[in-house]
């Protein structure tokens, strides 16, 4: 997932408390970074002490740069942070540096699921964390409780010159993506990508292709991205899950999602295809 210069560990180093440590902390999907002039940085042990952040408890995620790296949760405060603010995560990319940024999706997703997973899911026990796997154990019956991952497929539609974009209410604004929905059981990768793309436009695809993919921890996907082509029929919409739908020339597109998405590189992608035509 990281860059090499980032390591995954489970068992904290045997100082209790380390002034050299990264703390991530969050406020709901807002992180907390440190703030000089245009640049934004995480801040150490002691930087975060002074913000007000209880660091006798984090959630150890492993080593960047030798350093113990902390994930922590707190309330966002109404007073002003001298010096330091929490920000939409989404915000920070570009700004904050890629390793740092990484790490910050990294630990967003398990805080919100050490958050969520105090109990059993069958007996209802107190679950304790493992000191060998990124896992919970219940203390009455034994069940291991694992992070979780929801795979959802996200696919760019090929029509000669064109491509598929689409528009959902859910949207903050009025831009245009590709189709995306999550897989369901007993599906393959590619069932999934004909299903969301005849559900969500009525569109038949083929020569499905996969593209890459990318850790979404909004809550906890995994995006699978994928490529396939036109095969048959006629956009048509429910008007609830997409509003607006149509087919689109790389020099003529609508407003279309940030850099961040896997969403935007599948359809840089396109355009780099198809420059010139």
């Amino acid at each position: 997932m990281m860059l090499s210069e980032f390591i995954h560990s489970i068992v904290p180093p045997d100082s209790p408390k380390n002034d050299e440590a990264w703390w991530f902390v969050y406020s709901e999907y807002r992180l907390l970074v440190k703030i000089s002039g245009d640049a934004v940085g995480i801040p150490v042990t002691g930087e975060a002490e002074a913000f007000g952040v209880d660091c006798s408890h984090g959630l150890y995620l492993g080593l960047y740069r030798g350093k113990p790296c902390y994930a922590a949760e707190t309330c966002l405060r109404e007073e002003a942070l001298p010096g330091a603010d929490f920000q939409e995560l989404r915000s920070l990319f570009g700004r904050l540096e890629n390793g740092f940024y990484e790490i910050a999706l990294f630990g967003i997703h398990l805080t919100g699921w050490d958050k969520s997973c105090q109990f059993c899911s069958r007996c209802r026990g107190k679950l304790k964390s493992r000191s060998d796997m990124r896992a919970k154990e219940c203390e009455e019956c034994g069940r291991l409780e694992f992070p979780r991952i929801s795979p959802a497929i996200i696919v760019l539609v090929e029509k000669g010159d064109t491509l598929l974009l689409a528009r959902s209410p859910r949207f903050a604004g009025r831009f245009f993506s590709v189709l995306a929905g999550f897989v369901e059981p007993g599906e393959s990768l590619e069932e999934a990508v004909r299903r969301e793309v005849r559900e969500e436009t009525g569109i038949a695809v083929k020569d499905i292709a996969y593209f890459g993919s990318q850790p979404w921890p909004f809550p906890d996907s995994l995006m699978i991205g994928f490529t396939a082509q036109y095969e048959s029929g006629e956009i048509q919409i429910d008007g609830e899950e997409i509003i607006e739908a149509g087919w689109y020339r790389a020099d003529s597109l609508p407003s279309i999602p940030g850099k961040l998405s896997i969403a935007r590189q599948l359809i840089d992608w396109f355009i780099k295809k198809n420059a010139g035509n």
